[in-house]
């Protein structure tokens, strides 16, 4: 099997980094090499911009200034982690990518959309993720969920902010339904996972054939 790119996104508190172990365990399983990251992070340079970013002691940043650290970041992310793996025949699985900085710093912080889609092209060119699981919850589901941790910068915005990201999530979806699947994640966590495994499986029957 052929490198893979597989990405989850979605509102906070809708259960990524239970998913994202879930599927790292299901590729395993299977003899599968998986290597696991996350943005912002993935790299010490990303950690270092995730760490400034989510304690917020700073002043809040505009949408675009947000997504030239984002998409910075995952400059290098992308160069010295997920291609490297994606060459090397892995399987790679993402916490956020792009989606995230188009649902957060655009329809969140209000970024202009022709200035992103600059940043993406500059970054990425034509890379984009094999598949995408979009988890997604009603905002006050979610934030009930995180209401027990420390919040973060982001964590600490509105219902408002979020309703806005959580639109801007199943629009995305809508515009690229051969990629991103949506996955009602107000559910119990077994019914996720079963929902997660059938894709998957239909992913790796289909990405397999199309290497033969």
């Amino acid at each position: 099997m052929p490198g893979a790119f597989i990405t989850l996104e979605g509102i906070e508190g809708v259960g990524k980094s239970t998913a994202l172990d879930y599927i790292q365990k299901f590729f395993q399983a299977t003899g599968i090499e998986v290597v696991t990251t996350r943005e912002p992070g993935g790299t010490p340079w990303g950690e270092m911009v995730r760490k400034w970013l989510l304690e917020g002691t700073h002043d809040k940043l505009s949408g675009e200034l947000e997504a030239l650290l984002m998409f910075a970041a995952r400059s290098h992310h992308l160069e010295s982690i997920i291609k490297p793996a994606l060459a090397a025949g892995h399987v790679v699985v993402c916490d956020r990518f792009s989606d995230a900085t188009f649902a957060y710093q655009g329809a969140g912080r209000g970024a202009d959309l022709n200035f992103l889609q600059m940043l993406k092209q500059a970054v990425q060119g034509s890379f984009e993720p094999d598949l995408t699981f979009l988890l997604d919850a009603p905002v006050d589901v979610g934030m009930k969920r995180i209401s027990d941790r420390p919040a973060d910068h982001f964590e600490r915005e509105s219902a408002p902010f979020f309703e806005r990201i959580r639109s801007r999530y199943l629009r995305l979806a809508e515009e690229n339904g051969g990629r991103i699947v949506t996955i009602d994640a107000n559910r119990p966590r077994k019914a996720v996972q079963r929902d997660l495994e059938r894709y998957l499986r239909r992913f790796l029957k289909s990405y397999s054939a199309a290497d033969v």
